[in-house]
This record gives C-alpha cells, sequence and structure tokens, in this order.
C-alpha cells in the first residue's frame, strides 16, 4: 500500500467523518442549551466506533480487514468525525465567560463518556471477534 493510496483513504475518510460531524451537530444543536451536547455525543460515538472498529476488524481476528480500510475509517472517518478540538475550544469559551462549573462538567461528562465508550466498544468488538485484546495494529492507526 502506497502513501499516496493511504492519504487519499484518509482524505475521502476525513470528509465524510466531518460531514457526519456536521449534520448530527445541525441535529443535536437545539438540545446544546449551557453545553456543548453536540460535541459531547460525537465523541462519545466517535470514541466507541474507533474502538470497536479498531478490536473487530484486527487482521488476526474473525472480521480481519485490510489495512487500508482500517486506515480510512480509524484515522479518515474517525479523525474527521472527532471533535477533540471543538470540545477544546468551547471548554475555553466556557472558562472565558465565568462558567467554570459548566466548563468542569463539559471536561468531566467528555472523559467519563468518552472512556466508558471506547471500553464498551473494545470489549464488545472484542467478544465478537473471539476475545481480541489489542485495539490498533501499528502507529498509524493509534494516530487517529
Amino acid at each position: 500500500m502506497t502513501p499516496l493510496t493511504q492519504s487519499l483513504a484518509v482524505a475521502i475518510g476525513g470528509a465524510l467523518g466531518s460531514l457526519g460531524r456536521f449534520w448530527i451537530g445541525i441535529w443535536l444543536a437545539p438540545l446544546s442549551g449551557s453545553l456543548p451536547v453536540g460535541t459531547i455525543a460525537i465523541n462519545v460515538v466517535g470514541s466507541f466506533a474507533i474502538s470497536f472498529f479498531g478490536t473487530l476488524t484486527l487482521a488476526h481476528g474473525k472480521f480481519g480487514a485490510p489495512e487500508l480500510l482500517r486506515v480510512f475509517f480509524m484515522v479518515g472517518v474517525c479523525g474527521g468525525f472527532t471533535t477533540f478540538s471543538s470540545f477544546s475550544l468551547q471548554t475555553l469559551d466556557l472558562l472565558r465567560t465565568g462558567a467554570a462549573g459548566r466548563a468542569a462538567v463539559n471536561v468531566g461528562l467528555s472523559v467519563v463518556l468518552c472512556m466508558a465508550s471506547v471500553t464498551a466498544g473494545h470489549l464488545l468488538a472484542g467478544q465478537l471477534n473471539g476475545g481480541a485484546v489489542q485495539v490498533v495494529q501499528n502507529n498509524t492507526e493509534e494516530e487517529a
């Protein structure tokens, strides 16, 4: 697999992930009053998706997938979909406007829910994949 092929897979996946983030953000905007609910939800779903897919599609598992598909989804789609930079900016904005309590709730919910989600995705896919214990196979996937 050439770096150009991988780059195209990441670019296409990133575009799809970004569009998904955009539309889910619009859909959840009415719920985002004092907290960025859309960003939290996107990060939770993205955390589950990257660990579930990563664990389920390991090369030595039941559902082994080609490395290009893994890079497309884990680095491209999940990288474009999850919004940690948005989370950080929104948290800073809450702090700057004097809403330290809401900023703390935003950080707490995001970290706890995303860790729970990434753990759930890994455990579920591991069970489906014959007890797999790893998620990533190489450093490229880990950078997602």
